[in-house]
């Protein structure tokens, strides 16, 4: 998904209005690669051109940018001056859009890069005497929750179970959820590695097309315990399994796949297209030359150097679980939080 700063159109005095009306929730997930914002209400009958939609939310207002917080994690420990720097100015954009809204409820949190890096914690306590905003540090197990809450909703019902999974910058989170029972997550995993800490491991962006096989192997090896003990190669074997992806990687397969002349998020979220056609697709991108994946106008400059790594997760997943189908959401942790406020306000 190219998200170098993707924002619903800015706040108009109609969206205002609007949200005077109704309850308005605020959910910021600070990961590894990106920072993301999402302004939301809850969704009613009557529609407005002025606001868009979003997993049954009225969207007023969001924000995403590539900030590579995590830049240099796995090497030294700690965040850099350079990646505080990048995250600072982006959370003074979202500070802003923040403040033009009578906000009920909100929510924000980091994930993998500050639990992982030593001064983790100062930043967020730095961050909050410098910008008054209070983000959480929250654990794996928590991060794959919310980003379940978040696209649960597109689980089908003519399947009995799913493997649901998030390929982050610094971790990836996998659920085996049991979809008859109300949608219940029988167990998760969060392995450590995402787009940016697999590239870092295995020499850099540069040498990914080499590697890449080794990453999968890799990959693979650290799945099968996790496959063992719920025993869903066999399970797949007898029955529909549904693949669910609520991750930016495969999000920008798919729009690659579908040759889109930009990424579009309305023609992404929700679609179901064969795992065979992803695989191509990496195979594809493996085949280009850096500067080609540099200006394909669904990858662009930051993410090209991830890319490959994350389609290296991806193939060790559908390796391990062979599906005939994948369902690509295009909505996770943001959407998740935004429904974790709703539910307290239900209380």
């Amino acid at each position: 998904m190219l998200e170098l700063s993707t924002d619903v159109p800015d706040s108009s005095a109609r969206h205002l209005e609007i949200a005077g009306s109704a309850p308005v929730f605020a959910a910021l997930d600070l990961g590894t690669n990106n920072c993301r914002l999402l302004i939301a209400s809850p969704q009613h009958d009557k529609y407005d051109s002025a606001t868009s939609r979003i997993a049954g939310f009225r969207v007023f207002d969001s924000f995403s940018r590539v900030v590579r917080l995590g830049e240099g994690v796995s090497a030294t420990g700690l965040l850099s001056e350079e990646a505080m720097e990048r995250t600072v100015t982006a959370l003074r954009a979202c500070q802003k859009k923040i403040n033009r809204y009578n906000v009920t409820a909100s929510h924000f949190v980091a994930t993998e890069a500050c639990r992982r890096a030593e001064n983790g914690k100062k930043f967020l306590d730095n961050i909050r005497s410098e910008l008054g905003m209070d983000i959480d540090i929250i654990s794996t197990e928590e991060e794959a929750r919310l980003a379940f809450s978040g696209c649960s909703s597109l689980l089908t019902n003519n399947t009995k179970h799913a493997v649901v999974f998030d390929i982050g910058g610094g971790s990836t989170e996998l659920m085996w959820v049991d979809v008859v029972n109300g949608k219940k997550i029988n167990d998760w995993l969060s392995i450590g590695f995402g787009v940016m800490n697999l590239s870092d491991k295995f020499g850099g962006s540069n040498l990914v097309d080499i590697t890449f096989h080794d990453m999968v192997n890799t990959l693979v090896n650290r799945l099968k315990e996790f496959d063992h003990n719920n025993n869903i190669s066999q399970v797949i074997k007898n029955s529909n399994v549904q693949l669910l992806s609520t991750s930016g990687t495969v999000t920008t397969l798919a729009a690659i796949h579908l040759d889109l002349p930009k990424y579009d998020r309305s023609r992404i979220d929700g679609i179901t297209l064969a795992v065979g056609d992803i695989r191509a697709t990496t195979k594809r991108l493996l085949s280009m030359k850096q500067y080609e994946r540099f200006n394909h106008p669904c990858i662009g400059p930051d993410r090209a150097d991830f890319i490959l790594s994350g389609c290296a997760i991806f193939e060790a997943i559908s390796t391990l679980w062979p599906t005939q189908n994948i369902t690509i959401a295009d909505r996770g942790v943001r959407e998740g939080i935004i429904l974790s406020l709703l539910e307290k306000q239900a209380v």
